[in-house]
């Protein structure tokens, strides 16, 4: 909508009439300045007239102010999501990889004639569920759309349901062979037993607490718990259950990852049951800033850590997550000087069995072979010592059962072997060939628990135990 302006200009000053007359016009409009060339015409009495079209309203300046700062507020909402989605591929392009990795090797179970075992299926579930509950947390922060997640979501629980059909149809019967010939096997013990009654037989389940048999001589098939609840990424660490003389049965669980660095124990939980575990509830979440190397144990609601940096170790009570004593451990290499196999910051482990709290370490002295010092659970003082001829780094890991140490080394990357021995209450020492089946291909601790005779094992980030059989004493 414009307004009509006329102009009217005196008498030309020419000879005669024009039929028109062109000016130059000049007029201020707020802030800017408009310059426009006007043709006219010129009336009967010589007076040149001509009209200028201006705008109706004035330049809309608080108008695009609004729009300046509306443009301002989408942008950043702009940036905000788009960092969001950025962070949202790279999650699921892990969980894709991780997902071609489960389908190839579930392609390789369908078409393979070789049998496969319990342990394999047990791997994939966990892998399958962990990844499961990844993608449901990842779905319900996600606040665009959700196609790609909702796909993902689809592929998994196609996997789980490919998995569990595997599982029952179980082409070549392995499953059910290998359980049949289990039973035949026991059997056969027991009848080899009934011969004679000098004979040694094995005693699964000796009298918790008991030393009363003849070592170590058999473990079982590992039983897979559960991936650490802080994740795949977190492959290094310990976890397994507090053993209290006086209270055997009442011991609670403990999970300890370490951070990513592999070295530095930051964050653990406690559980009050084994269920409580699985379930990821109930849980007590605590913090330490200290805490160095795989070498963990939980011994009467203690635990104890090698400190950070140093050859020190530390008592942590676990009702008030303080340190109630700290001592040195006498000439004890430490910071990767003589750590296990494969396993990088456990120059300094703990153990526990039967007779109390161990430490497992080498010394310069020792020329890097295993040292056991008997310690004092409450000061942490040393109250024995025993020199090994074994090298520390040439073994994987090692426990405690009884006054006996055993020591592992990797045989490949499914199985371990238990291959010496160092028994403190005779100073005898030896070899055996106790083959140690496991998930993934290293072994980062084995903590051992005197009431319920299990190894709790932590394999690349999984939390795996075994049963333990021991050699009956001759009647």
């Amino acid at each position: 909508m414009y307004g009509k302006i006329g102009l009217a200009v005196g008498q030309t000053h020419f000879g005669e009439s024009r039929s028109h007359c062109n000016y130059r016009t000049v007029w201020s409009l707020r802030s800017c300045t408009l310059f426009s060339n006007v043709t006219g015409s010129v009336d009967d009495r010589g007076t040149c007239q001509c009209s200028v079209f201006l705008p109706d309203t004035t330049f809309p300046v608080d108008r695009v102010e609004r729009l300046e700062f509306t443009a301002h507020v989408l942008s950043q909402k702009f940036e905000k999501e788009l960092s969001k989605v950025k962070e949202y591929v790279k999650l699921i392009s892990v969980y894709e990889k991780k997902l071609l990795n489960l389908t190839v090797r579930i392609e390789i179970m369908e078409k393979d004639t070789i049998s496969y075992t319990e342990l394999d299926f047990e791997l994939i579930k966990v892998e399958v569920k962990e990844m499961a509950k990844l993608v449901v947390q990842l779905k319900e922060s996600f606040g665009g759309s959700s196609e790609i997640v909702d796909q993902l979501e689809v592929e998994i629980r196609n996997i789980t349901l490919l998995v569990e059909k595997l599982e029952t149809l179980d082409k070549n019967n392995v499953l059910a062979i290998r359980r049949e010939i289990v039973a035949l096997k026991t059997k056969l013990k027991e009848c080899e037993a009934s011969k004679g009654q000098n004979t040694p037989v094995v005693h699964p389940t000796p009298t918790p607490g008991s030393c009363d048999h003849g070592g170590v001589v058999n473990i079982s098939k590992p039983s897979v718990v559960q991936l650490n609840w802080r994740g795949f990424s977190y492959q290094y660490g310990a976890w397994g259950r507090d053993y209290s003389p006086q209270h055997p049965d009442k011991g609670l669980y403990w999970v300890a990852p370490l951070n990513t660095d592999g070295r530095l124990l930051e964050y653990y939980r406690l559980y009050n049951t084994l269920d409580d575990l699985l379930l990821y509830v109930n849980a007590r979440e605590l913090r330490i800033t200290y805490g160095q190397g795989s070498g963990t144990a939980v011994y009467n609601n203690n635990m104890y850590v090698n400190m950070y940096n140093t050859r020190n170790i530390a008592r942590v009570n676990l009702t008030t997550n303080t340190i109630a004593v700290t001592q040195t451990l006498p000439n004890a290499a430490y910071n990767n000087r003589f750590s296990y196999a494969n396993v990088a910051w456990q120059d300094i482990d703990f153990a526990v069995d039967e007779n109390g709290l161990w430490v497992i370490y080498s010394t310069e002295a020792s020329t890097g072979n295993i040292v056991i010092s008997k310690l004092n659970d409450t000061t942490l003082q040393v109250l024995n010592t025993w020199y090994t001829k074994q090298y520390k780094p040439s073994a994987s890991n090692a426990f405690m059962v009884c006054g006996v140490l055993y020591a592992t080394r990797t045989l490949n990357t499914r199985t371990e072997e238990i291959f010496y021995y160092y028994d403190t209450n005779t100073g005898k020492e030896g070899k055996l060939d106790i083959v140690v089946h496991k998930m993934q291909e290293k072994v980062q601790s084995i903590n051992y628990n005197p009431f319920d005779r299990k190894l709790y094992v932590y394999n690349d980030g999984y939390l795996l135990n075994y049963d333990l059989f021991f050699l009956q004493n001759p009647q």
